[in-house]
């Protein structure tokens, strides 16, 4: 909280309404002044290790400048020619591109069927196909997959041939439907790029966008060769913790980058129309302007998906970008088209309590504030807020998920609770300001709420009086909010899941303090064998259903800070888990039996009654949560 406050503090932003004041002229001088103030003291507090700066501005380059350092160990500072960043999914900006070098030279079709241009099938779950401008605005409406996505050495990186073919995911959404984000989508559009031009994806990029734009420092190579920079892009968790090793991509085409802040200015100059001096374009103009028209959606108030881009609209400037993250790395482009202005900041170190997404926030913030200030608009709040505030709360959940795959258990955490507040204003719990307090939103339009003291809106898509999604401006357009379906709610499931936490190891330490007692006291029961054989398979059974629990829900929460779990190398572990569920699934039925046998006889007292039912019901509660989160899945394809 102390450090989002002193960043808000150095951009300018107070957390107080926003006032208008004169525009400040955008120039190197002043422009270095602002980011001289802001960055020192945010690195620092952010625990961030560097930073690199890139602004354009009328097809030159007005700032290239680097801040902290590049390497801790070697304390060598950020030189933005040289040093080298990975921008994340920034990249999927550049697979974009290449298909839209292949479609201008009559090579592939925004609007045909992926299918015709792949050597493996997608099934027809819905009649309509798949097509490029669905894999390019994230609307081919998958569910989301993680499995290889982040990897820890080359040698388990998969091909990207395979890749594309072992994870293809579910499709849960109709094409052109419903906004969800896909790396596997973008990754399957750049395995497309690689099928049709001939060359690896790696190479065609390079010749194709890279050398011609003169990135000389730039690769989608992994890890970076020699040739490209004598020392590898450094990436820290934080600074004041051990560097990261390299994070290996099995999906190049969403995120492989590796860049330096010069050579991203000149990917912003091409994508502005004004290509460095000497370089030749990679796009005619009529096919750069098609990239940044708005081509998907999720409501006609909001900030619309485009071609490897997504609209950031603000103070009235038209505006286009992507931020990009992997574990260390955290960066965000961003081209103000009408100004002919470029912005591109990345960061080395996610920082303490990730602070390094609200250094960028705040930046941008403070930027576009600063150099294109613009008055709220004057909008009453509507008589209807209470009414319709009360008609669409309830809980819901981004589009982008996981359906079927044990990863579907975190959907549990990540819903939001719309409520409505005493004055008629509402609250989405998950989205919150810089100081991580929920925001507030008024009724300003029927079922469309503008954030209280600030500019950003929230709109409710209704079908026949029901909530179809909610969607807003103050997240990239990447996402919707949708109803959470009953059997799914948070509401029950997180206690039930947290009480069954609770009793099942409480049962496992209970059974031999019980027995240690009883021994003591030379009351032990003296039971038949098939009793003992009775008992000790139920404890077994319920054993076996907390370990399996337990175990899927600490390998989420640890997958949660190191995705390179998720990968093929921890298969064996999972199946593990699995084993254990299929006895406690199986033996469900033999814990119900002998409770219900136990129930029958007179000498069982009524907190014995009391704890062996609830240790049934955490037994049920367990095997619900395997069956319903697909924790028994055959594919570990998640």
């Amino acid at each position: 909280m102390r450090i989002v406050r002193a960043l808000l503090l150095f951009a300018g932003l107070a957390l107080q309404p926003l006032a208008v004041s004169a525009q400040t002229p955008l120039s190197r001088h002043d422009l270095e002044t602002y980011l001289d103030g802001f960055f020192p003291y945010a690195l620092q507090r952010g625990d961030i290790a560097g930073a690199v700066v890139s602004v354009v501005k009328d097809g030159e380059v007005l700032l290239l400048k680097g801040y902290g350092v590049g390497d801790v160990g070697t304390g060598l500072p950020v030189d933005p020619g040289t040093t080298m960043f990975r921008p994340g999914s920034i990249s999927k900006m550049f697979t974009a591109t290449a298909v839209m070098q292949l479609v201008e030279a009559g090579q592939l079709q925004l609007d045909r069927d992926v299918n015709d241009y792949l050597d493996f099938d997608i099934p027809a779950t819905f009649e309509q196909p798949i097509t490029l401008r669905q894999l390019l605005t994230h609307t081919a409406g998958f569910e989301d997959v993680f499995k290889n996505v982040l990897l820890d050495r080359a040698e388990d990186t998969p091909t990207l041939e395979a890749y594309v073919k072992q994870a293809l995911p579910r499709r849960v959404f109709a094409p052109g439907s419903t906004v969800a984000y896909s790396n596997y989508g973008v990754t399957l559009a750049g395995y497309i790029v690689q099928r049709i031009s001939g060359e690896p994806y790696e190479r065609y990029m390079q010749s194709h966008i890279l050398e011609p734009l003169g990135m000389t420092h730039s690769t989608f190579l992994q890890p970076v060769p020699e040739s490209i920079a004598a020392r590898p892009p450094q990436g820290y968790i934080a600074a004041s913790q051990p560097a990261s090793s390299f994070e290996f991509l099995g999906t190049p085409p969403s995120g492989a980058l590796s860049s330096t802040g010069a050579d991203m200015a000149r990917f912003m100059l091409a994508q502005l129309g004004a290509a460095a001096s000497g370089t030749p374009a990679i796009l005619r103009p009529e096919t750069i302007e098609q990239m940044h028209q708005p081509a998907f959606r999720s409501a006609p108030e909001l900030q619309a998906m485009m071609f490897g881009f997504y609209g950031e609209d603000r103070n009235g400037q038209r505006i286009v970008g992507h931020a990009g993250d992997l574990m260390s790395f955290h960066a965000d482009l961003h081209l103000l088209l009408d100004a002919r202005i470029g912005l591109f900041v990345g960061m080395n170190s996610l920082g303490r309590d990730g602070s390094s997404t609200a250094l960028r926030t705040a930046l941008f913030k403070g930027f576009m504030d600063r150099y294109f200030p613009a008055q709220l608009p004057d909008e009453p709040t509507l008589a209807t807020a209470l009414e319709h505030g009360r008609l669409i709360s309830g809980r819901y959940i981004p589009s982008r998920r996981a359906e079927h795959s044990f990863v579907a258990l975190g959907n549990l955490l990540s819903q939001g609770k719309l409520t409505v507040n005493p004055d008629a204003t509402v609250t989405l719990s998950t989205l919150k300001g810089l100081n991580g307090v929920p925001k507030r939103w008024r009724e300003v339009a029927p079922f469309r709420w503008r954030e209280v003291n600030g500019g950003a809106q929230l709109v409710a898509t209704l079908d026949r009086g029901q909530v179809k999604y909610l969607a807003t401006d103050d997240a990239p357009p990447v996402a919707v909010w949708q109803p959470v379906a009953a059997l799914d709610n948070a509401a029950w499931n997180l206690p039930l899941l947290f009480a069954t936490c609770a009793i099942l190891p409480g049962a496992l330490i209970a059974w031999p303090v019980a027995a240690l007692v009883n021994r003591r006291k030379r009351a032990l029961q003296v039971l038949a064998p098939a009793q003992k054989r009775q008992r000790i398979a139920t404890r077994l059974i319920l054993l076996a259903g907390g370990l399996s629990l337990f175990g899927w829900i600490a390998f989420l929460l640890r997958a949660g800070t190191d995705l390179a779990l998720l990968a093929d190398a921890s298969d064996s572990f999972l199946r593990l888990l699995q084993l254990l569920g299929v006895v406690a699934v199986l033996g469900l039925a033999l814990v119900i039996w002998n409770f219900l046998k136990m129930l029958r006889r007179s000498d069982v007292t009524a907190w014995s009654r009391i704890a062996q039912g609830a240790l049934v019901l955490a037994c049920a509660a367990s095997v619900w949560f395997i069956l319903r989160f697909d924790l028994l899945r055959v594919r570990l394809d998640y």
